[in-house]
């Protein structure tokens, strides 16, 4: 593949669930089964932009990333998926470690700390849960981001399609445009949300429109 390629990134937030209407720190609970249709419903449009075998697929590590990716992809043409047709597990992209929050949802935590909760949110830097903080949750997926982009340049299909948590899709977006560290929060994430990023040439861009047919 030539250097100057352009790479194509579709980030997309997994169908919802009990845990993401509960604003659950790290849950990882069943999806809802209408949320898994609509996500097989939208795929079938996606499956026309990324047949198979034309993308690589790549999932956040946990159970509502992959159950989506299963949903979206749709059934493999064989018994036995050939390798690629099984999206690839990448712990870079795993949610925050939200240490001993997780589990808890936002009202929980803000009853019983909510000095701890309120400089989480106010601070990208601070990690008073004892785990990861969104500032190096923000550094993790960034050094992904630019690693796959240079990878997939030199040898690559030049194509992603990454099921991942939605404080990813979030860092993700805030690398790649260089926003400020504020800004992280004021990027809402709706489940099966999908952006579309394309790297090059040592950047990143977000496309932010597409012409309607």
């Amino acid at each position: 593949m030539s250097g100057t390629t352009t790479i194509r990134l579709t980030l997309i937030a997994p169908a919802g669930g009990r845990d993401l209407r509960e604003a659950r720190f790290s849950g990882d609970g069943p999806v809802d089964p209408a949320a898994l249709a609509r996500a097989a419903g939208a795929g079938a449009a996606l499956r026309g932009t990324f047949p198979r075998g034309t993308a690589r697929w790549v999932v956040s590590p946990c159970h509502r990333c992959r159950a989506t990716a299963d949903a979206l992809r749709g059934p493999a043409p064989d018994a036995v998926p050939a390798p690629g047709e099984v999206s690839e597990e990448v712990p870079a992209l795993a949610g925050p470690d939200m240490g001993r929050w997780r589990g808890r949802t936002l009202a929980e935590v803000s009853a019983e700390d909510p000095k701890a909760l309120v400089s989480w949110l106010s601070d990208p830097a601070a990690a008073p849960h004892g785990g990861e903080s969104l500032l190096s949750l923000r550094t993790r997926v960034g050094a992904w981001l630019d690693t796959t982009r240079d990878a997939e340049r030199a040898s690559g299909t030049g194509r992603l399609v990454a099921v991942v948590e939605p404080d990813v899709v979030r860092a993700a977006v805030a690398h790649a445009l260089d926003l400020p560290a504020p800004a992280f929060r004021r990027l809402d994430v709706e489940p099966l949300g999908a952006v579309e990023l394309t790297g090059r040439s040592g950047r990143w861009n977000l496309r932010v429109a597409r012409a309607l047919d």
